[in-house]
């Protein structure tokens, strides 16, 4: 094992799948709907069989690797793999096309391009080959059993873990115009799992839903979850309303996360039965964008567990805070919990100073898990203020226990007629709504009053139609104030959403204004 961590295990990938295999070899580790799994010591031994394969077609230490792969066991194999070879990782979310792929690749110089054939509707083989001829690397197309294979007895020494090695560059997930791209270190994404795992109650036995992208910075996260705490990750390659809720509920799931839109499939199937479909359910870990209360409180009454125990955090700066089974209802439901251990969190006022408790400011942060800078240096000195702090951008109050409540985005405030209207205050108005099943508020241009307030909203229930008129009275009856009542309302079947479960609303200001 090489490179000391926190808690006697080791920082580096490598180190700790070595880690693992020696502390818990038979148990499993990972778990597919899809059929494949294997146990720790299977993990690192599939592992070095990969690397050694990889290594033969010409990767070695220092390489950057484009990866563009759905959740399949073989792509968390494939992280390890990598690792056990030095190479530096570019994982990519399979939402990413040949713009956005060309543009990862031919901003980190990666030498090699791993993706699917076709996958989900899409022909990722063409789009590799167009992106690998216009970039100059080498695509590789890879299916499920079908990776890199070679003799691990070929393998040199692991590559050295040195905890300032950059090992990831992860993007972040596109609602802005071109993705950044954050450097990481095995230390850095390291840093914020162990933690997340204490505040979640995340045994060696334990079953944690991984259905959402592995690409993802939570999905890596995850990865050195597992070989922390010895949980079993449960994984779906392609969520099924049906297929994943009836997967996560046979393998015994006690923490089936990790965002608004999943809670809203497991309800509806849990609306469906009598029987309770997750009976050993810790809790919901949440994560990617803040929980409607009105959420959490019906994952405590219809799923059981402790409800919802929220993280927050950026590509840029993974899981800042995240909420702890232990804490009270009310703190669950409303914040998204208290900075993890070594993160030093301030509100910062418009005017520079720094907020005290209950005020409201943009969130800035120094911690273990901060990146270590943007792949374009150049977008450093906006991404840090002068006292080294992060800039999240999330705008936000911190009470005086240190709870975390996100109030909005800095670039997601409403201006109408010269007043702000927080999106989500309305958001979270609206989601208590008999009718509706989810909702997303945006600004849009008005002659008359600058901006207006429209509510995008996905019905559901059975108690009447969804209209301004009924959306206004719901609010106004709960005292909101009447320049952040909608003007107008849009109905749709499904909101756009990004891997982590963020509105795209960048897309629905394209499409309503």
């Amino acid at each position: 094992m090489t490179g000391g961590g926190a808690n006697g295990r080791p920082h580096g990938l490598w180190g700790l799948t070595e880690h693992a295999a020696a502390t818990w070899p038979g148990a499993p580790m990972l778990r597919s709907r899809q059929g494949d799994d294997a146990t720790f010591a299977q993990y690192r031994d599939r592992a070095e069989t990969m690397a050694a394969g990889l290594v033969d077609l010409g990767v070695a230490a220092g390489d950057v690797v484009s990866w563009i792969l759905p959740t399949w066991v073989d792509t968390v194999v494939l992280a390890a793999a990598l690792a056990r070879i030095g190479a530096v990782q570019n994982p990519i979310i399979t939402i990413y096309r040949d713009r956005e792929v060309g543009f990862c690749c031919r901003q980190t110089d990666a030498r090699f391009l791993i993706t699917p054939g076709e996958f989900a509707g899409h022909d990722f083989a063409a789009m590799g080959e167009r992106v690998g001829a216009a970039v100059g690397l080498r695509h590789l197309v890879v299916a499920p059993g079908n990776f890199p294979t070679g003799d691990p007895s070929m393998l040199g020494e692991p590559a050295p873990s040195r905890p300032d090695d950059v090992r990831w560059i992860t993007y972040t997930s596109g609602t802005t115009a071109d993705p950044k791209g954050a450097r990481h270190t095995d230390r850095t994404v390291g840093a914020f799992p162990w933690a997340m795992g204490q505040r979640l109650d995340v045994q060696a036995g334990d079953r944690y839903a991984l259905v959402f992208p592995f690409p993802h910075i939570g999905g890596i996260g995850l990865l050195f979850m597992a070989l922390q705490t010895g949980c079993t990750h449960l994984l779906d390659d392609t969520v099924d309303p049906a297929a994943t809720v009836r997967f996560l509920s046979e393998q015994g799931c006690t923490h089936a996360g990790t965002g608004t839109p999943f809670y809203l499939m497991y309800l509806a199937a849990q609306a469906e039965t009598d029987v309770p479909l997750f009976p050993d359910l810790k809790v919901c870990p949440g994560g990617g964008a803040p929980i409607p209360p009105a959420i959490h409180s019906r994952v405590v009454a219809e799923l059981g567990g402790v409800g919802v125990a929220s993280g927050w955090g950026l590509t840029e700066a993974p899981v800042l805070t995240n909420g702890d089974v232990h804490d009270p209802d009310e703190k669950l439901a409303t914040s998204e919990g208290r900075a993890m251990p070594g993160v030093d969190l301030i509100a910062v006022a418009d005017d520079g100073r720094v907020c005290g408790p209950g005020e409201e400011g943009e969130l800035r942060a120094k911690g273990p898990q901060v990146m270590v800078g943007y792949v374009d240096a150049a977008l450093d000195a906006d991404a840090f203020d002068e006292h080294g702090y992060f800039r999240t951008g999330d705008l936000g109050v911190i009470d005086a226990d240190g709870y975390v409540v996100i109030t909005g985005r800095l670039k997601d405030v409403i201006i109408r007629n010269g007043e702000n209207v927080s999106a989500k205050e309305v958001e979270d108005q609206l989601f208590g709504h008999p009718d509706i099943a989810d909702v997303a508020v945006i600004g849009l241009p008005d002659e008359r009053t600058g901006e207006r307030v429209c509510a995008v909203i996905v019905p559901g229930g059975s108690s009447g139609a969804v209209d301004v008129e009924s959306v206004a009275a719901f609010l106004r009856g709960n005292g909101v104030r009447t320049q952040a009542v909608p003007e107008q309302v849009e109905l749709v079947d499904s909101l756009p959403r990004n891997p982590a479960g963020k509105v795209r609303k960048r897309d629905l200001r394209d499409r309503f204004a």
